[in-house]
């Protein structure tokens, strides 16, 4: 049955509030999610340094960033943010990440935007080496670009989500220069033992869960959770058949039961691809959650 036009009209006009806004759960471990207890901070200025290498000569490929400096006072040190983009381990491009990039640079943040090593042709944890590389790599331009060091968050989606939660999580063993203060994280594949054989994981791994149970086992970053976790912000789709949403909320049930800060964000009839394309309102959140953690004295 076909509507009239002023019926297909009264229903867009009706959805459209629903598909923008969005509606969303907003579960906090504190008393109030971040969002509700800081308001935007002003918006500043930035500049856009040319991509650059961030892997040292003889690393197994080139990899490079795409860097963010804010427009702040010149005796400041700010805080930075690196970001790792999504696609199944294997695709996609830090242009996904981009205008999430230039948001939180408007609001104060060195941004560090990576390119990582692609499986099948490598795999884990060879994307969690690069990260940390990255890492080292921005400890050594903290100076030149005002970072505080103990300011870093690490912001991705999808696959880009996994390894950031992963790095963020296996920051003691990897090394100080590892660690990072906050997590932003959307559409996280937090136990890749939940996954039926997929191909993306399968190939990303180098096996199935009976051929590799400890590789699945060590690249879960639910299974690193900890009381010393930095602190986490999630946001999911409640529709997500990809990464289903109990990814989400298992993670967040950890993260709760060690003490460690944690928001959820869960994004009502949304699913993978949605969560990202229509994820304004879960990134102002997350950054209020961010602001919170990193600029609170």
């Amino acid at each position: 049955m076909l509507l009239p036009a002023v019926g297909w009209s009264r229903a867009i006009a009706l959805c459209l509030p629903l598909l923008v806004a969005g509606c969303a759960t907003h579960l906090s471990t504190t008393d109030a999610p971040a969002i509700a207890q800081s308001g935007p901070g002003p918006d500043v200025g930035f500049q856009r340094l040319p991509p650059r290498p961030y892997t040292p000569p003889g690393w197994p490929e080139p990899l490079e960033a795409r860097v963010l400096l804010p427009d702040t006072p010149a005796d400041a040190l700010r805080p930075a943010a690196l970001l790792v983009h999504g696609g199944g381990w294997q695709r996609r491009t830090p242009d996904d990440m981009e205008a999430i990039a230039e948001r939180l640079a408007r609001r104060g943040y060195v941004t560090i935007n990576v390119a990582y090593r692609f499986a099948p042709e490598y795999r884990f944890p060879a994307q969690l080496d690069d990260l940390e590389q990255a890492m080292d790599w921005i400890h050594e331009q903290s100076e030149a670009w005002r970072i505080d060091t103990a300011r870093i968050a690490g912001v991705g989606y999808s696959s880009g989500a996994h390894l950031i939660s992963l790095l963020a999580l296996s920051g003691e063993q990897a090394g100080e220069q590892s660690r990072l203060a906050a997590v932003l994280a959307g559409g996280l594949p937090s136990d890749l033992m939940k996954f039926d054989d997929g191909r993306l994981v399968v190939e990303f791994i180098g096996g199935t869960r009976a051929e590799k149970p400890q590789a699945y086992r060590q690249a879960s970053p639910i299974n690193h959770v900890n009381a010393d976790a930095p602190p986490h912000f999630l946001f999911h789709g409640r529709w997500d058949t990809l990464v289903p949403v109990d990814h989400a909320t298992d993670f967040h049930a950890a993260l709760k039961a060690q003490g460690v800060t944690s928001e959820l964000y869960l994004q009502h009839y949304r699913g993978h691809f949605t969560s990202f394309l229509l994820r304004d309102s879960a990134i102002e959140a997350g950054i209020a959650f961010l602001d919170r953690q990193l600029h609170d004295e």
